[in-house]
């Protein structure tokens, strides 16, 4: 069968258990999917008849059924627990470093050479929560002009600012600066461009968000495929995560809905190759504020979306649907956990079979170079075989 459309989807943070190792990472006994299980106004039904509740290891959840697609548990091989290593190795790309982390915040050498660079102050410098950093610092902020420049537990170099005071172009181009220096051992994975509006007491952050990725240090799943003359389509922030490269065309969405319907447009275009989204609602809004029931719907409007995507799928298309990491809700932590992932693939001539569970998350792009006849050294192992 020749296959000319992969869509592949990222729900953004929803792990389905902690991994072997997650101790290692402070994550003992998480599991996303689990904290919004229960959660009011959440079923899962298409994800339940995709097959996510037969997955090995999920033992919560009652009435698994007879899938329509393929599934699978995913194991992170690359050491680390955030976005970029998570997309890179979905890609085909195991991370055996991980990237930097600063739990005691950036070491002067890079705080003063980025305020000599910007000409602005620094405020906070330490691991902080996105929306409790601006209740404490955006009114001395707003007084001083100063950058406000946190961290967390992932590699992460984030600056948020007021859009009154610094406006977004000035802020990119601060990122931009900070992603020059932040370059050999301290390489972090992402510097983060974090605008927010209101006015002390009532600060809310906007979709203005970008990240500054540093770049895969080889070829990915997405280099092959455009090298090879296919069209690789970027939804939402996957085209910033691989820090621009390999893709033939790119969409910035506001969000979770934004990037469903995006994929519903996608539909009607005749491309050949892979269409990448990212849904970033469930991390950004939702893990990350510790909010299971505000997740729990989020993941509710996906799986009441699934149906209206899949009735418009052609023949020779396929749906795949993954994560690439977990973000507990119900955690004490707001940080990343280091949790397996899922997979579901559904097309018109995918077989339903259980794919057991993979070594490592680049099985995917390994398959989908397979799928699509590249040759590659990626990592993984592909299984179209089981699958077509």
């Amino acid at each position: 069968m020749d296959i000319k459309r992969v869509f592949l989807i990222v729900t953004d943070s929803l792990g389905i258990g902690a991994m072997p190792d997650a101790e290692r990472f402070g994550d003992l006994g998480t599991n996303t999917l689990k904290a919004i299980y229960n959660k009011a106004g959440f079923t899962g039904e298409n994800l339940k008849k995709l097959g996510i509740f037969n997955i090995d290891g999920i033992d919560f959840a009652k009435g698994a059924n007879t899938p329509v697609g393929a599934y699978c548990r995913l194991s992170e091989a690359s050491d680390g627990k955030d976005t970029t290593i998570g997309h890179f190795e979905i890609s085909g790309v195991i991370s055996l470093k991980p990237f930097p982390t600063y739990p005691d915040g950036f070491p002067d050498e890079i705080i003063n050479e980025f305020k000599k660079r910007t000409g602005r102050g620094v405020l906070c410098n330490k691991p902080y929560s996105g929306t409790e950093v601006i209740k404490d610092y955006g009114k001395t902020h707003i007084e001083t002009g100063d950058l406000i420049v946190y961290t967390s537990a992932d590699s992460v170099f984030q600056i948020a600012a007021n859009e009154d005071i610094v406006p977004l172009e000035k802020l990119y181009e601060y990122c931009k600066i900070a992603r020059e220096i932040l370059q050999g051992g301290h390489a972090v994975a992402r510097v983060i461009a974090r605008p927010f509006k209101g006015e002390p007491g009532n600060f809310y952050r906007t979709s203005g968000r970008h990240d500054y990725s540093v770049e895969p240090p080889c070829d990915t799943l997405l280099d092959l495929m455009k090298e090879k003359g296919f069209d690789v389509i970027s939804i939402g922030k996957i085209y910033d995560i691989f820090a621009h490269r390999g893709f033939t065309e790119y969409t910035y969405t506001t969000g979770n809905t934004q990037g469903m319907e995006l994929n519903i447009e996608m539909q009607k275009k005749p491309f050949k190759g892979l269409c990448f989204t990212n849904l970033v609602d469930f991390d950004m809004l939702y893990g990350h504020r510790n909010d299971a029931l505000g997740y729990a719907k989020a993941a509710k409007e996906f799986d009441e979306w699934l149906p209206s995507f899949m009735e418009r799928m052609k023949d020779d298309d396929i749906l795949m649907i993954t994560s690439d990491h977990g973000c507990d809700p119900s955690d004490e932590s707001t940080d990343h956990s280091r949790e397996y992932t899922y997979l579901l693939v559904y097309g018109r001539k995918i077989k339903p079979v259980n794919l057991g569970t993979r070594k490592t998350f680049s099985d995917i792009g390994k398959t989908i170079a397979d799928i699509f006849g590249i040759s590659n050294s990626l990592d993984g192992e592909s299984f179209k075989e089981e699958l077509i």
